[in-house]
């Protein structure tokens, strides 16, 4: 039986990595995002195992728990909470603590903190039967000031790997791992003009790719770190020191 990974997401950078490694290693992978499924995205039963949900709205992410539940036959090995956003100024400048609208501070919440948690819990039954494995994706932007990340999102992010402790505490006497990652500058359609700049800085002095994030994520589901929860890897070629 094919191991199933649930992933939100999915639609582009970090997230199509992650569908394609682990289609790529034979697990069945049912996929969220706010767009219906692409018709050109590269993996196999792709729109039958796709649920079009908006994790900004809470009613919709807790309905949507329903819908997935009767996908996954009552198994789930691994779920990995990607989906994040993070709203800019009109000029595409970040927006700090003044300046983020106060029902923008929601919509980031519910999605990059609330729907992670809501998520696990209405599928921790599938988790436990699987022993299975949560990866909550967070961001160097969680720890420190980043000069492109808004403050609505760093502080989202900071949240979330505080919940993965938690979470790592709550779920491991049920047998289900709990962890998460902090990706630094990862090159995706999305990079912030100026990205360039803090790549000189790094000690690795290159971008990570996509794929060395999502290495890091099966690694993370896979029986070679059956004994590691509760804890952040960050993936940021040296970003942190």
């Amino acid at each position: 039986m094919s191991k199933v990974l649930l992933l939100t997401g999915a639609s582009r950078g970090i997230g199509h990595a992650t569908v394609k490694k682990f289609s790529a290693e034979g697990w069945r992978v049912l996929t969220c995002s706010r767009q219906a499924f692409d018709q050109s995205c590269p993996w196999p039963g792709g729109e039958e195992n796709h649920v079009q949900i908006d994790l900004s709205d809470p009613a919709d992410t807790i309905n949507a728990v329903g819908v997935i539940r009767d996908r996954l036959n009552g198994r789930l090995d691994a779920l990995v909470n990607n989906a994040g956003i993070s709203p800019k100024a009109a000029d595409g400048s970040r927006l700090n603590t003044m300046d983020t609208d106060l029902m923008d501070w929601g919509k980031v919440f519910h999605v990059n903190f609330f729907a992670p948690i809501v998520l696990a819990r209405g599928l921790s039954e599938e988790l436990v039967e699987a022993k299975g494995t949560v990866v909550n994706v967070t961001s160097i932007a969680g720890s420190r000031v980043h000069p492109f990340a808004g403050a609505a999102y760093a502080t989202s992010k900071a949240a979330l790997s505080a919940l993965t402790r938690e979470m790592a505490h709550d779920f491991g006497p049920l047998g289900v791992r709990v962890n998460s990652i902090a990706p630094g500058e990862i090159e995706t359609s999305i990079l912030s003009p100026g990205t360039d700049k803090i790549i000189e800085r790094l000690p690795m002095r290159r971008i990570g790719q996509t794929s060395e994030v999502a290495d890091v994520i099966f690694f993370l589901c896979s029986e070679h770190s059956s004994y590691v929860s509760g804890t952040e890897i960050e993936i940021n070629g040296g970003q942190h020191v």
